[in-house]
């Protein structure tokens, strides 16, 4: 039987069958030893073979993991020299910025971009809590809309308190399979049960303390809209370290830094301090915005080379 996995919760998995029926998983351990650099050999997101069990109708063994399209992978917290993969077979990525309440960080945004441009999935930035947008938030959004959409990445603010943006938001995820992701506390899980009246994912108040999100979700899970909409929610990541990408090809995964590709006095360039470097005279020119740039910066620096 092949099914899709919806649920992980470290050794089991809820599998939605292709007879629209749910299953409970395990994994056979041959997978476990596949050399696999990842702390979870499936993700949800995955298509899979599996054979039920003995008696049990509803308890099956997973025999194989189906080829991914693609996949999204971020850096393990637990295993050094691991990966942690987030989800697979994804159509789109959705990050859910806050500019308060709390406040996602530049670098954050620019990392999970260009994670998703490794690995070639449309990217989407949603900007959840509008209704406690002042002026200055406003001003904020438009600055950061003028740089992001510039780029080719759609931005749009959203509210589940007063329903700013939530039917567009819908209109974006229709018909596809779409990862939503964002540090701890930014409303996910908010804007979930806004989509999904029903759903009642739990939600919880922001630390005043540290202004940090306490951590709702704990396992990724998919969920079904209408029709063939997919939406995968994940737990909040409060750091997401670059994982199987090459140093020198950091530069490519940056739209803007992509197109002057070949153009530097050298062809393998690293835009820090190397003569008529074309990525640096557009930042001095204010066409690559010095966020942008900087960001890359500290993304070279996590590699040994540049510590």
């Amino acid at each position: 039987m092949i099914g899709k996995i919806i649920k992980s919760t470290g050794s089991w998995y809820q599998i939605l069958g292709e007879d629209a029926q749910m299953y409970d998983g395990r994994l056979k351990g041959i997978f476990k030893t596949h050399g696999l650099k990842v702390s979870n050999p499936i993700a949800v997101g995955d298509e899979v073979e599996f054979e039920k069990e003995g008696g049990n109708i509803n308890t099956v063994s997973i025999n194989k993991i189906l080829p991914r399209r693609n996949y999204i992978i971020r850096k393990s917290v637990h295993k050094t020299a691991h990966g942690h993969m987030i989800a697979a077979n994804v159509d789109q990525s959705i990050l859910v910025v806050t500019l308060v309440n709390p406040r996602t960080s530049l670098g954050f945004i620019d990392r999970f971009l260009v994670t998703c441009e490794a690995f070639r999935i449309p990217a989407l930035l949603a900007f959840n809590k509008s209704d406690l947008f002042e002026e200055a938030h406003q001003q904020v959004y438009e600055n950061l809309k003028e740089i992001y959409e510039k780029l080719g990445y759609v931005c749009f603010q959203t509210s589940a308190v007063n329903n700013d943006g939530i039917n567009k938001l819908k209109d974006k995820l229709l018909h596809k399979t779409s990862l939503i992701s964002g540090h701890s506390g930014v409303g996910k899980s908010t804007l979930l049960n806004a989509l999904l009246p029903g759903l009642n994912l739990k939600t919880a108040a922001i630390s005043s303390f540290a202004d940090k999100g306490v951590h709702t979700t704990t396992f990724a899970e998919m969920f079904t809209m209408e029709g063939n909409t997919f939406v995968i929610d994940t737990p909040g990541i409060k750091e997401l370290g670059i994982f199987e990408i090459d140093q020198t090809d950091v530069g490519h995964f940056f739209p803007e830094m992509r197109a002057l590709l070949n153009q530097c006095k050298f062809n393998n360039c690293k835009h820090m301090n190397e003569p008529k470097c074309m990525v640096k005279q557009k930042v001095d020119e204010g066409e690559i915005a010095i966020s942008r740039y900087q960001n890359y910066l500290g993304m070279l620096q996590d590699f040994d080379g540049h510590r």
